[in-house]
C-alpha cells in the first residue's frame, strides 16, 4: 500500500485546527501521513499542533524560520 501525504499549511488557525485534523485524521485510508506547515503563527497553533504531532505519529510537524505567506504570490 502507498502512502499517501496530505499537506497543511498553518496560519493562525489555532480555533479551527483541531477540527480540520480530525477530519483528515478519520479518513479510512490507512496508510496516510498529515505533514502540517505551521508558517510562523502568532496565536496558538504551532503549540497545538506540537502537542498533536506527539499525540498521533501520524501528523509530522514543521516550522518555517520566518513567514513566507502564500507561495506563488
Amino acid at each position: 500500500m502507498e502512502k499517501l501525504s496530505v499537506i497543511i499549511p498553518c496560519y493562525n488557525v489555532g480555533k479551527f485546527l483541531r477540527e480540520g485534523l480530525n477530519s483528515v485524521m478519520k479518513q479510512t485510508y490507512k496508510n496516510l501521513e498529515i505533514i502540517c506547515l505551521n508558517d510562523c503563527s502568532t496565536d496558538k497553533t504551532y503549540d497545538k499542533l506540537l502537542a498533536l504531532s506527539q499525540k498521533y505519529s501520524r501528523i509530522k510537524l514543521f516550522k518555517n524560520e520566518f513567514n513566507v505567506g502564500v507561495i506563488g504570490t
